[in-house]
């Protein structure tokens, strides 16, 4: 099949994969489970790009995410369930009724972007009490603050909007040094698992930690996953500082100490 700017071509190639008897041996096998992980580190991918600001890998990482939607839209089908169509279908009916004053009423523009959230979630409430409606049994009310965030996301991202929504009713710190002096508590409840040998206290307080850490992001104006992409690509870049290093002296990072690595580390960290 020749390559196309046509969504359809996309589809058809799709199909292709998923025809037994002449389809790809791996993709006939996939399910929605196998596939949910790639789909969700594809979107990571997307956001690594927007990072590097590289538009050319961009416009890669995209097609590469939207296969995924192509692949979870062709299993659908072959259940019945709904096709490709229907997906867009459905998107685009949901962005036209949650921008009303762009497409029902363009005379009363939002210019305001907190007005446009606020219209938003009103019709998507809107549109979840329709769905429970439409249903034998009526979804059970939410009764937590906290159930308004969605159990899908990303650890981190979601243990950020699960302290924004604690907020929200004042459950919250009001200094950032104050979340500094929890972070120094958990720090302190690690150590306490590690003399004791326990493991699994260790695991359940580095958690906590890190929710701790959260927290302090959020106090900063720091989105947790930018600042830990950020962070691991310092990590990369200091860590081939070490390693072109060492090969210039004909060594590898097995043949150095650790003292001489961090040295090496020092002196990268230096020359930023």
């Amino acid at each position: 099949m020749k390559p196309s700017r046509d969504i359809t071509r996309l589809i058809e190639i799709m199909a292709a994969l998923r025809t037994p008897g002449t389809g790809c041996p791996w993709d006939l096998e996939q399910n929605f489970a196998t596939i949910a992980p790639y789909t969700i580190e594809e979107a990571y991918e997307v956001a690594e790009a927007i990072t590097r600001n590289d538009l050319d890998d961009l416009r890669d990482e995209l097609g590469d995410l939207l296969l995924q939607v192509v692949f979870h839209s062709r299993m659908a089908e072959e259940q019945g369930a709904f096709a490709f169509g229907d997906v867009v279908e459905a998107i685009c009916r949901k962005m036209v009724r949650r921008h009303p004053h762009v497409f029902a009423d363009p005379d009363n523009r939002e210019d305001d972007p907190a007005g446009a959230q606020v219209t938003w979630h009103r019709i998507k409430a809107e549109e979840k009490a329709e769905r429970a409606a439409r249903r034998a049994q009526p979804e059970p009310v939410a009764l937590s603050l906290l159930a308004e965030v969605k159990p899908g996301q990303p650890a981190l991202t979601r243990a950020m909007e699960l302290q924004r929504k604690a907020a929200t009713v004042g459950f919250d710190w009001n200094d950032p040094r104050a979340v500094l002096a929890k972070i120094r508590e958990e720090i302190d409840e690690v150590e306490a698992a590690l003399d004791d040998g326990d493991n699994a206290a260790a695991s359940a307080e580095t958690g906590d930690l890190m929710f701790a850490l959260v927290n302090l992001a959020r106090h900063v104006g720091a989105d947790p996953e930018t600042a830990l992409r950020a962070t691991n690509a310092k990590f990369e870049r200091r860590f081939g500082y070490i390693e072109r290093a060492l090969a210039a002296e004909g060594r590898d990072c097995q043949s150095a100490t650790l003292a001489e690595m961090d040295a090496l580390w020092t002196k990268a960290k230096l020359e930023e």
